[in-house]
């Protein structure tokens, strides 16, 4: 049967479920005779994805893309946290340096947010992306 040329997207991808189809039923026909082992453990084909290629043209966002990278290589978020943090951390040992006595809860709430510091700063190094990517 000669193939006919898809004219649109639905006739693409019915042309494609019709091959899936085909080319299942011949691995239906070659498994009968195949050990028990090969096939899925419920008894069911492989579902196959669609895949429809087509050629959009040239890329209309190219300078937003390079915008992006830009962008991206700054890193402005994580400065903007790490900042924001090492204000807090400032603000909290300066706090907890003019009481006279802390009690459990202040020097607790000290501890968690001078030892987050380590959180934090793993988060920021591992946030870039290495030498070669």
């Amino acid at each position: 049967m000669p193939r006919r040329r898809p004219v649109s997207d639905r006739d693409m991808i019915d042309q494609d479920l019709n091959d899936c189809h085909d080319s299942d039923t011949e691995r239906e026909d070659k498994s009968t005779d195949r050990n028990k082992s090969e096939q899925n453990p419920s008894g069911t084909n492989t579902l196959h994805p669609v895949t429809v290629v087509r050629d959009l043209g040239p890329n209309p966002y190219k300078n937003v893309i390079h915008l992006a990278r830009a962008f991206d290589a700054w890193r402005p978020f994580p400065r903007l946290f790490i900042t924001v943090y090492i204000y807090l951390v400032y603000e909290v040992v300066r706090w907890a340096m003019f009481q006279d006595v802390l009690t459990l809860e202040q020097s607790g709430l000290v501890s968690v947010v001078v030892g987050a510091g380590a959180a934090w700063f793993g988060l920021y190094v591992g946030s870039g992306k290495g030498p070669n990517e």
